[in-house]
């Protein structure tokens, strides 16, 4: 298996520990991050947004969206919406079904 589905790592030790020690529970976080997506319909969500559903940090949440992105399971809406706490812009993760098209 590779990435998608197993956790990513930057080639450090650390972080290949960490990817190593996550993905025995990978589906498990893979589907509750894409079921609180699901949940949102077209209107939507952002991972700070999934992590305050979820009760967990976005560093959490951020690679899980990542992998399923890449894996076809959720699609950036393109749209963006505000993060409450540092007012930046976010991607708003919907399911493929209520992706924008894009036009040129």
């Amino acid at each position: 298996m590779s990435y998608p589905n197993e956790a990513g790592h930057r080639g450090v030790d650390t972080s290949i520990a960490a990817a190593e020690a996550i993905n025995g529970d990978l589906p498990q976080l893979q589907r509750m991050v894409r079921s609180v997506i699901a949940d949102a319909g077209p209107k939507g969500i952002t991972c700070d947004e999934i992590a305050a559903v979820l009760g967990w940090n976005r560093f959490r949440v951020r690679p899980r969206t990542s992998e399923l992105r890449t894996a076809k399971r959720i699609a950036d809406s393109g749209r963006r919406r505000k993060n409450a706490a540092s007012g930046v812009a976010a991607i708003v993760w919907v399911l493929p079904k209520y992706k924008q098209e894009q036009t040129a």
